[in-house]
């Protein structure tokens, strides 16, 4: 089918034949010479000294594929356009998110830690286990950015509200309490580079620690004072519950396989990056507008962290990733590098099916993902919904916070856990 949502994304991810993502950040930068070669390779998380990484996704790759009309932008994504991005941007460097947004987050996890106060010692050890600030604290940290990109751009000081960084806070224990129950439903054993709390507590207890996390999380919402944040923070609960009850089925036909993908992805991993970024919005600015322009953000990276996240799964060792490589295939989950490389190897369409669950299954699935084009093309889409991600930032008024969030979305990118 001509329109079809798998033609969609093929042509979407492949019909490139320049950077796209660092182009769109040139146009901000104004200069053709800010990316060194080192820019564009894997990027870690975390800020100490590394040795330099050959890129694993170079930033041109020649493609035989039709060049991207908007219409096909438009029929995957309803907000998804081709950059237009005018140099609006700052006179400023881009600026590094993580140094500007540390002073807020210093305290971030000793005050959800507060929160979680409890007279009884092994549900407070529990539900502290995984607020030990070795997480990548990116949700907190798009939030602060945003918050504070807003404040400027509603003509305020750019310090932060007190229900902004709750706000932060909420996100992150949000997304804690999801992962513990991720690894109860997944059986999972490590979690980042340590053991889960499941397979050192047991699963009930991992059950009621999510729980709590969750419970004193919407009590903090509840002290924000404001109706219409309360709202928007609940679609996150409702959506994340959705997708994972999204991600225990599958569909026989592979264009609706790809747009079930994309959704669950939305549901699970960027609402709560949407959603986020528009309560602290809706703090400070009635406009409807900017509102949208902040999920909008929140929404497409959201969606691009997950896609890299699934690229990593293939592209990554354990050490790196916290977590056993191959994990999605060894749950049965059919990721964008595996979908993508149907086209290329249509055997995996069975093994999908079945949820790779026959002998060989998840090897075959990995060195046919591997000899495809499949990791590529879900790196160009993950570029793609970045690049919205920028076109929707720009429109706010010039700030170093906005400029962070611009950058924010190369290391999105380049990131290597």
């Amino acid at each position: 089918m001509a329109g079809s949502w798998w033609m969609c994304c093929r042509r979407f991810s492949s019909g490139f034949t320049t950077s796209g993502l660092f182009d769109t950040l040139r146009c901000f930068r104004g200069s053709s010479g800010y990316y060194s070669a080192s820019s564009t390779g894997r990027t870690s998380w975390s800020s100490a000294p590394r040795k330099e990484r050959r890129p694993l996704f170079p930033a041109r790759i020649h493609s035989k594929a039709l060049n991207l009309r908007p219409s096909v932008i438009r029929s995957l994504h309803p907000t998804l356009q081709s950059c237009s991005c005018r140099a609006t941007h700052s006179d400023a460097k881009l600026r590094d998110p993580f140094t500007l947004a540390q002073k807020d987050l210093t305290s971030l996890y000793d005050d959800i830690k507060k929160e979680l106060f409890v007279a009884k010692t092994e549900l407070k050890y529990l539900c502290d286990y995984y607020f030990d600030g070795r997480g990548k604290a990116i949700r907190p940290i798009i939030v602060v950015l945003m918050a504070r990109a807003m404040n400027i751009h509603s003509n305020r000081a750019g310090d932060l509200l007190p229900g902004q960084r709750t706000i932060a806070m909420i996100s992150e224990m949000i997304h804690t309490a999801s992962l513990v129950h991720d690894d109860v439903i997944d059986r999972s054993d490590e979690r980042r580079g340590k053991r889960s709390i499941n397979d050192v507590w047991g699963e009930k207890k991992a059950i009621l620690a999510g729980d709590f996390i969750l419970s004193a999380a919407t009590m903090a919402l509840a002290r924000i004072g404001n109706s219409t944040v309360v709202k928007v923070l609940s679609h996150v609960i409702e959506d994340l519950v959705r997708g994972e009850f999204m991600q225990l089925g599958s569909k026989e036909n592979e264009d609706e396989r790809f747009k079930h993908y994309l959704e669950k992805t939305y549901k699970k991993t960027a609402s709560l990056m949407a959603h986020s970024c528009k309560a602290v919005s809706i703090l400070v600015n009635s406009d409807p507008e900017v509102h949208e322009i902040a999920y909008q953000y929140g929404k497409n990276v959201g969606i691009a962290f997950q896609l890299v996240d699934d690229v990593l799964d293939f592209t990554s060792g354990a050490e790196q990733l916290g977590k056993p490589a191959a994990a999605d295939l060894k749950l049965g989950l059919a990721t964008g590098p595996v979908l993508f490389a149907c086209q290329q190897f249509p055997e995996l369409h069975a093994m999908i099916m079945r949820r790779f669950s026959s002998k060989g299954d998840v090897d075959r699935a990995w060195q046919y993902v591997l000899q495809s084009d499949g990791v590529h093309q879900t790196t160009y889409l993950a570029r793609r919904y970045c690049e919205e991600a920028i076109r929707q930032i720009s429109r706010l008024q010039p700030s170093p916070e906005r400029d962070a969030l611009i950058r924010l979305t190369e290391i999105v990118l380049s990131r290597d856990k």
